[in-house]
């Protein structure tokens, strides 16, 4: 039965309670020996083919440079039993040492790019910089992924999504309205 729903009003920097939808995924890095992790919660998928994902990285996240010298990068996406990594990460500053030591994390070399992926995270995803043209004015990155490797299973993994105010929702049920409609628009 739909529903009507009561409203009230909502400041606007937390509009994005609503709207991040995509899965928190750990930014690794690497750019002269160093090597980083971040933790992000809004990326946006731009391309089926060329598969394309923009992403905001501040200049003032020590993953910016690693990734704006290399122009490369991994998007990692955990599961939940990584939550304790995930915020932990996205707590501390790259600058404080290496996080894949202070996590625990395993790096792996996955091909096309020198970032390493991790191995506990269901699906790394290799991204070479496709287009820069925004950085300077908005910190927004426009990646290629390259390569792209996932778990066998989960079929449907839990992961984490953040709405702010350290709560995250885990994706859980799948509802599913297979139409001829919705299958003809999908790459």
């Amino acid at each position: 039965m739909r529903r009507h729903y009561e409203k009230t009003d909502l400041p606007l920097e937390q509009v994005r309670r609503y709207l991040e939808s995509g899965p928190l995924v750990l930014v690794s890095s690497a750019w002269q020996g160093e090597r980083d992790i971040m933790t992000m919660g809004w990326h946006t998928v731009m391309e089926f083919r060329p598969s394309l994902v923009g992403c905001v990285i501040a200049r003032s996240n020590h993953t910016f440079e690693l990734v704006r010298q290399s122009r490369a990068c991994m998007l990692n996406v955990p599961t939940v039993d990584l939550i304790d990594e995930v915020v932990g990460i996205g707590t501390h500053s790259g600058s404080e040492g290496d996080k894949f030591e202070r996590f625990g994390l395993s790096a792996e070399q996955q091909e096309g790019v020198e970032a390493p992926a991790i191995a506990e995270c269901v699906a790394s995803f290799g991204c070479r910089l496709h287009d820069d043209s925004l950085v300077d004015k908005y910190n927004f990155f426009i990646w290629e992924v390259v390569s792209a490797r996932v778990a066998h299973s989960p079929r449907h993994p839990r992961t984490l999504h953040y709405t702010g105010d350290g709560e995250f929702m885990v994706a859980g049920k799948i509802v599913r309205r297979r139409t001829p409609g919705i299958l003809a628009k999908e790459p």
